[in-house]
């Protein structure tokens, strides 16, 4: 049995399933389990995606992390690290700039009408061109809210945490300001998790640092990065659980997390217990390739 085998108990309609491991100097071993090629909504795992096509935009010298955008004093990278006093729905401020991790879809929205006026084309189109076609995810596609309607496969999906480990959109310096703590020490909430005095966050990414419960495991480092979602879908990467190696996992489903939330916070950190107790174990540099996606890398 290996730890993908665990999705199979999952209830849920249908699961796609992928574990991760990049060792220096060899090509990535990623195992999947489930249709790779089956569409699912992403909810809030386009929240990176959003975010990571945001800082394409930076690099571009279209925008500023330092832009002013929506109330006063407020930037694009409040608005990415979901400091800038907006609600869960919604554009009408709540509180100041800094003050409080909200977490906020309105937010993410203002920082992705930022981005597309500043390039001067909709939102899902430079999504598209700027991270889906480079990566070879053809089979994404943004279909509302840059906040939550990104559709995507497994395959493109395990393409996307690829480039969280290995960025190739983006300089070195850039895609670690992305997943370190921004705007530290804020009290917050994860939604439907729980509430956290040390909200930690990034740049569209969450970041697990010393939060209890979590949705991650006990195995991962305070440095694990990523997202869940409302559609019952999961993505983390961690580059400090085992020695050398980069970790990652995606799970994506069809049943609403709300639906499921007390099963999916038992099952979900049991998941990604197994897959880092299995990364591991493995002996030696990473090996053959089981089940492998390689589109577009």
């Amino acid at each position: 049995m290996t730890a993908l085998d665990l999705v199979d108990t999952w209830p849920v309609p249908h699961v796609s399933a992928a574990s991760i491991v990049v060792a220096p100097g060899t090509v990535p071993v990623v195992v999947t389990h489930g249709d790779p090629y089956h569409s699912y909504r992403l909810a809030s795992i386009s929240k990176p995606m959003t975010a990571w096509a945001a800082l394409v935009a930076v690099e571009e010298g279209i925008v500023s992390l330092d832009d002013p955008v929506g109330q006063p004093s407020c930037t694009l990278r409040h608005l990415l690290a979901h400091a800038g006093g907006y609600p869960f729905d919604g554009r009408d401020p709540i509180s100041a700039p800094g003050k409080r991790r909200i977490y906020s879809n309105g937010g993410i929205e203002l920082a992705a009408d930022h981005v597309a006026a500043a390039a001067g084309m909709p939102f899902a189109q430079y999504l598209a061109e700027a991270v889906f076609q480079p990566l070879g995810m053809t089979a994404s596609e943004l279909r509302g809210s840059p906040a939550y309607a990104v559709w995507s496969t497994l395959a493109d999906t395990v393409c996307f945490a690829l480039e969280l480990i290995t960025p190739t959109l983006l300089s070195p310096a850039t895609a670690a300001s992305a997943v370190a703590p921004v705007f530290g020490g804020l009290r917050g909430v994860v939604p439907g998790v729980g509430t956290y005095d040390d909200c930690v966050w990034g740049l569209g990414v969450e970041i697990r640092g010393t939060k209890q419960p979590h949705w991650t495991g006990s195995r991962n480092s305070t440095g694990a990065f990523g997202h869940f979602g409302g559609a019952g879908t999961l993505l983390w990467v961690d580059l400090g659980a085992v020695h050398d190696r980069a970790v990652a996992c995606v799970a994506l489903t069809d049943r609403p997390f709300d639906e499921w939330a007390a099963d999916a916070l038992r099952l979900w950190p049991q998941l990604s217990d197994a897959v880092i107790a299995e990364a591991s174990a493995a002996a030696g540099p990473a090996g053959a390739i089981t089940g492998t996606v390689t589109e577009g890398r």
